[in-house]
């Protein structure tokens, strides 16, 4: 007989209980987050310029003389000029020695076009994040998604990507017709085997609709399971998603750019392990016997269900297997019976993202299970306390709020509940798999787990059992696959070293200031000045004396000069220390300096 699987949603993983219980009125909303909307750029002062030398004159090859000419139109201008570092176009960043107004700047802009060694001066103007907030009208209310201390860090990630080209599979209870989620759905599949759990007069079919999943007895559903209304539980796991986002209406989806394919698995009493195992293996593009191919095959699938087993079926880990090997990331809710979750499936498969519930005080959720299993924690939320009567809904502002359907039995009309529930923490999870997708396509399964646990934080409130590496940080995650992370520091040695013919030299840069290992995208700019720059090699020095060569030496490359940004991966290295550029002349007749090279962490 095959295993039955329930939502994950809100109370116990063995029982359909639902946080859909008429909701106290709603407090003051949460403060919405400090990034706003601009409708007007600030104003900041120009505090340096670019300059560009033409090709031919010497501040366009050496910093010395780049210094010399800052000073000298400094005391022509009046002004406290100073070179401060090449760029690596070749220009020369000039600072002003403060704010300075608009008549000492075009005095300054001035000097340098009269110049004709220069070919242009520009000033060195700021740049704003153009992701604004969103303007839906519930935004204020999802503290989930920008809450420092409960929440993802989501909107920090908006500016680099949105989901978009990325298909999100939620298998769940189906889709229930909702405006705000309407422009991202993409057909789905119905995968309910049995015409009476599914309630639509057939077995499975391409029609996703949600016909409800209300029990009308106790007992119905088997010893312990309670009467019950239709959750829509799957409509509110897809908004968290995808839910439209800058449409002044209700909320805002984590990866809103994505697509949301409905796939229905669970009806009255739940479902199968079969259907929900054929529905994997369906949304991640493989082959199902009596279904047709999946047009749009989902790089991501939410499993926010799970039923109670100490092992992983077989026929889940097959599917999941499969799923992985097609690129696709499956996300799994850890269950919500306060429990280990090794004993509940597919919690307990591998190849999965299991996910843990957390609160808006960063605590894990009462509810939510624990263990080693468990990979990372995402808000899931709590609409009630742990001690308030089970089924009540007390603290409604501490839950999720997401897209649901007002319908008891079968639908009715669109609104927006707060719900509680691994079921709505996995869906966090999902939203940034789609993310980091969409961010960079060549990612796989392995890739985007790897990157969500380890760009984690510590839980700021307790968890007990184990939580995995802490809650997801949106943000964080996406720009350390993205190589862009915010708060980057440059140090620089632009002092000159001379590189004579067959000799070895060093030029010397101490990092401090930095926590823990360099990034895997170690950027480092290089400007040598060198004629015949193929008897040049050059290798970058960690503190740890580990050698990375960053250029090889060729007798065919007669050009002149080093003038290139490498990239390398330094993750084991320790980032403070005294990291060296090393260059190495093998050859004779032509030589050079070291003018100046610089590292970005």
């Amino acid at each position: 007989m095959a295993a039955s699987a329930t939502i994950a949603g809100v109370v116990a993983t063995s029982s359909v209980a639902l946080a859909a219980a008429p909701a106290a009125p709603s407090p003051k909303p949460a403060p919405a987050p400090a990034s706003q909307p601009m409708t007007t750029l600030p104003t900041a002062p120009v505090e340096k310029v670019v300059v560009t030398y033409k090709s031919k004159a010497a501040e366009a090859g050496s910093n010395a003389a780049a210094k010399s000419d800052a000073a000298a139109k400094g005391k022509e201008t009046g002004e406290s000029l100073s070179f401060e570092r090449r760029l690596a176009g070749g220009a020369a960043l000039v600072d002003l020695g403060g704010e300075t107004s608009k008549k000492d700047l075009t005095e300054v802009m001035d000097a340098f076009r009269a110049d004709p060694s220069v070919a242009s001066v520009e000033p060195d103007i700021r740049a704003y994040a153009m992701a604004a907030a969103p303007n839906d009208t519930d935004y204020a209310k999802q503290w989930d998604l920008f809450e420092a201390t409960g929440g993802m860090n989501v909107p920090g990630a908006w500016d680099k990507t949105t989901g978009s080209g990325v298909t999100v599979a939620v298998i769940d209870t189906g889709y229930a017709a909702h405006s705000d989620l309407a422009g991202n759905v993409v057909s789905g599949y119905d995968f309910i085997s049995s015409s009476t759990d599914a309630r639509d007069g057939n077995g499975r079919d391409g029609d996703a609709r949600d016909e409800g999943d209300w029990n009308a007895t106790d007992g119905e559903c088997g010893t312990g399971s309670r009467a019950s209304s239709s959750s829509w539980h799957g409509t509110h796991v897809a908004g968290t998603i995808g839910a439209t986002t800058h449409n002044t209406k209700g909320v805002a989806g984590i990866a809103y750019g994505a697509k949301i394919q409905p796939v229905r698995v669970l009806g009255k009493c739940g479902g199968s392990s079969s259907d929900i195992a054929d529905a994997i293996t369906w949304a991640s593009g493989g082959t199902v016997p009596g279904a047709p191919a999946n047009p749009t095959p989902a790089k991501v699938v939410n499993l926010s269900l799970g039923g109670a087993s100490s092992t992983c079926p077989s026929v889940y880990q097959t599917a999941i297997n499969g799923a992985v090997s097609r690129g696709t990331t499956v996300v799994v809710a850890a269950g919500n019976s306060n429990a280990n979750a090794s004993g509940f499936t597919p919690a307990n498969c591998s190849g999965v993202i299991n996910v843990a519930s957390t609160s808006r005080e960063g605590n894990r959720s009462y509810y939510s299970n624990y263990g080693t299993v468990i990979d990372v924690s995402a808000p899931g939320g709590e609409t009630r306390r742990a001690t308030d009567t089970p089924g009540t809904v007390t603290t409604p502002e501490n839950g999720i709020l997401s897209t649901l359907n007002s319908g008891t039995t079968t639908q009715s009309t669109e609104n927006y509940k707060p719900y509680q529930g691994t079921s709505m923490a996995a869906p966090h999870i999902a939203g940034l798999a789609a993310l980091l997708k969409s961010a960079k396509s060549t990612l796989t399964p392995a890739d985007i787990e790897s990157a969500i646990k380890s760009n984690a934080r510590p839980l700021p409130g307790t968890c007990t059992g184990g939580c995995g590496t802490g809650i997801a940080d949106a943000a964080k995650t996406v720009n350390a696959v993205t190589g862009t992370a915010p708060g980057a520091a440059v140090f620089t040695n632009a002092a000159n070293v001379t590189v004579n013919d067959n000799a070895t030299v060093t030029s010397p840069i101490a990092v401090t200031g930095r926590t823990g290992n360099a990034p895997a995208a170690l950027k480092v700019d290089v400007d040598i000045k060198h004629t015949w720059r193929g008897d040049l090699v050059v290798d970058l020095v960690a503190p740890d004396g580990t050698v990375r060569n960053l250029k090889t030496s060729s007798s065919s490359d007669s050009a002149d000069n080093v003038l290139a940004t490498y990239t390398v991966d330094a993750s084991s290295e320790v980032a403070n220390g005294t990291w060296k550029l090393q260059v190495r002349d093998v050859a004779s007749g032509d030589t050079g300096y070291i003018d100046s090279w610089s590292l970005t962490f």
